[in-house]
């Protein structure tokens, strides 16, 4: 029997480890403040690679903030060890920018604060190099009178309606939405599945839940709640709370197409 939890276009479900990367080493924090270490970016997506992982994310959590770019060398090591597909984010603001990390190795840029700030981002990116190079990460924080965007790794909040900027951003091509719910971040309280599911059934990209991952449960009900493509946690496997081989099995044992 087909399962009834696939992605769009019959694809099977994603697991992607996501690492936050501060000057060089990964972090992970809760609500986007008070970062620990992690661990060394690149030793740590050669291990999930081995470990089944189907892509990985990489944010540069400062670069918007600190006016800097993503580490090129960081992107040519990663593209060395690792054979699956992986993403950068994080200080990209222009062309160039895109064309040094693909050039690099990366197979997808995210964009998030730039995008704001200039929307005709989304439509050069993917009129240059394709949508489906193009992720647009959303930093959402639910407030008194909606759902609304925020910047500069969640320091800054916008007027920006987290709904309408996403419709917006299909609009103008971008392939894919990673959205983290600022309120579930670092809590693993499980995800934003009420949120997911309404962008989900909204848009016609695929979508990247992120933000409350704490056991395996929570990946199971976030596929069968919301029906997302793919869902993304940091801490529960970098610590090792969570393993990905595990993971897969338990989500293939209730009926959810994934990829072994």
């Amino acid at each position: 029997m087909q399962s009834p939890f696939r992605g769009l276009g019959g694809l099977a479900k994603r697991i992607i480890p996501c690492l936050d990367v501060k000057d060089g080493r990964t972090v992970k924090g809760v609500n986007f403040v008070d970062l620990r270490d992690a661990g060394d970016p690149v030793e740590l997506a050669w291990q999930y690679s081995q470990q089944g992982a189907d892509e990985l994310v990489f944010l540069d959590i400062t670069a918007t903030h600190e006016k800097r770019k993503t580490t090129i060398e960081m992107v040519k090591s990663v593209a060395r060890q690792i054979n699956i597909p992986f993403t950068i984010g994080g200080g990209i603001s222009e062309l160039k920018d895109a064309e040094a990390l693909l050039n690099a190795g990366a197979d997808k840029i995210s964009i998030n604060s730039a995008a704001v700030r200039r929307p005709q981002l989304i439509n050069e990116l993917a009129d240059a190099f394709g949508v489906q190079f193009v992720v647009l990460a959303v930093d959402t924080k639910n407030l008194p009178n909606g759902d609304f965007v925020h910047l500069n790794g969640g320091r800054i909040a916008t007027e920006l309606q987290t709904q309408h900027w996403i419709k917006e951003a299909e609009e103008r091509g971008t392939g894919e939405i990673l959205l983290t719910s600022m309120d579930k971040d670092g809590t693993k309280s499980g995800f934003d599945n009420i949120l997911l599911k309404q962008i989900n059934e909204m848009v016609s990209v695929p979508v990247i839940a992120s933000g409350g991952a704490g056991s395996s449960q929570d990946f199971i009900d976030v596929f069968q709640k919301t029906n997302i493509d793919a869902a993304l946690a940091a801490s529960v496997f970098h610590y090792g709370e969570i393993l990905i081989p595990e993971l897969k099995a338990l989500l293939k044992n209730n009926q959810i197409e994934i990829r072994i």
